[in-house]
């Protein structure tokens, strides 16, 4: 990989924490949130290259593809986190989103930095996952440089895979291979160099965009409720049925009884009401209009006309 001349922005000193170990207390967590509100500006001015990843994942997802995080260190954890999620907020297969970190599980609770200098290693964690060309892969690195990102990426181009690269330094894009790239330059970070901070916050927004909005248009949301997730916790069971309750306008023990008969399951609960059918009829309804509950809903206002 050939590396950028110039340093990155994210291994420059910022001149505004050039004394910060002379600071009082107050005055570090004020210089931090500070520097921190750099963060949210700088994710929205990339609204249109993040819009245009969640389209391709979108498309790829729909035609049976996955999603890959590709990453090391901080990225590759926060890549890993918001691929964990995904199950449990939106029912999809853990399978459906991965998080691949240079390192392997032990770089997730300890710091294995050694590991993201190996691009062949990045390459061969594409192919022990089977990617092909109807998955995405999105690389991870704040400096832009890391080899084993960047040989996972190369590898996934050469497969025909979707592309994807999120990082803070502007300087690295030119050498970076992937169809979009999402750049949040958020500056030097307060301690020169620890991109566990800005850099790592930036990344963290732009990947909870991602999931969320494919999401989305893929129909695992319905309003701003959460309505494919997975009833794990005695907090999601609660969830589920005030989903249920506030959707069907049911009292609470009514909509216990519904989503007893819906094994648990939202948006079938919410179907089996509305449709009048068993749950095998609300699955078949829910397949016809490809998991949407508002295409489903929508079908049967239409059906009364």
């Amino acid at each position: 990989m050939t590396r950028p001349k110039a340093l990155p922005i994210t291994e420059k000193r910022n001149r505004k924490s050039a004394n910060i170990d002379e600071l009082t207390t107050l005055e570090i967590v004020d210089l931090v949130n500070s520097e921190d509100m750099l963060v949210p500006p700088a994710v929205a001015r990339e609204r249109k290259r993040i819009a245009a990843a969640i389209d391709l994942i979108v498309e790829r997802l729909r035609k049976g593809g996955r999603l890959f995080y590709v990453g090391a260190g901080t990225s590759g954890r926060l890549g890993v986190l918001d691929a964990s999620e995904c199950p449990p907020t939106f029912g999809v297969l853990p399978s459906l989103v991965q998080g691949i970190i240079a390192g392997g599980r032990r770089a997730l609770v300890r710091a294995l930095e050694g590991a993201e200098d190996r691009a062949h290693d990045g390459a061969e964690a594409i192919d022990a996952r089977a990617v092909k060309p109807t998955d995405v892969v999105v690389g991870l690195a704040a400096c832009g440089m890391t080899p084993y990102v960047h040989g996972a990426l190369k590898r996934a181009r050469q497969i025909g895979a979707g592309t994807v690269f999120i990082t803070c330094a502007p300087e690295a894009k030119k050498h970076i291979p992937a169809q979009i790239i999402i750049n949040p330059v958020v500056g030097p970070e307060v301690i020169t160099g620890s991109t566990r901070m800005k850099a790592g916050t930036a990344t963290k927004l732009v990947l909870n965009t991602l999931t969320t909005a494919a999401m989305i248009k893929l129909g695992k949301v319905y309003g701003n409720l959460m309505v494919d997730l997975q009833a794990t916790s005695e907090k999601l069971r609660d969830r589920s049925l005030r989903i249920v309750m506030e959707l069907t306008h049911l009292p609470r023990a009514q909509a216990k009884k519904l989503l007893a008969r819906a094994d648990g399951k939202v948006k079938p609960a919410i179907v089996m009401h509305y449709r009048k059918v068993d749950l095998r009829g609300a699955r078949n309804i829910l397949d016809h209009c490809d998991q949407s509950l508002r295409k489903a809903m929508k079908e049967k206002t239409a059906s009364k006309r």
